[in-house]
């Protein structure tokens, strides 16, 4: 199994920024990849940015140039920088971590863009 615990949501003002942060662990040799998704009220989850072992990444066109997903192997963590925040960007953020046995999702934290 492998556990993943998000943090580093909020409330900002839009123009602002936030750095999200998806620790793993228990089997973490068996990510393929994770990535983050968002969840507004009443709407479906989306995908929003994720990244594969090898260090490739694939964004939502709705935050291409704004967001940027990294990893630190090191501490087993993938980050999501978010700069120039929008008010439609409000939603509960979801890691998922694809492994070699099937996906696992974080609890999701709370990232809220205030005018």
């Amino acid at each position: 199994q492998v556990q993943l615990v998000e943090s580093g949501g909020g409330l900002v003002q839009a123009g602002g920024s936030l750095r999200l942060s998806c620790a793993a662990s228990g089997m973490i040799s068996r990510i393929l990849s994770t990535g983050w998704y968002r969840q507004a009220p009443g709407k479906q989850r989306d995908l929003v940015a994720s990244i594969t072992g090898g260090g490739t990444t694939n964004y939502a066109d709705s935050v291409k140039g704004r967001f940027t997903i990294s990893r630190d192997n090191a501490k087993n963590t993938v980050h999501l920088q978010m700069n120039s925040l929008k008010l439609e960007d409000t939603a509960v953020y979801y890691c998922f971590s694809i492994t070699t046995r099937g996906g696992y999702w974080g609890q999701g934290t709370q990232v809220t863009v205030s005018s």
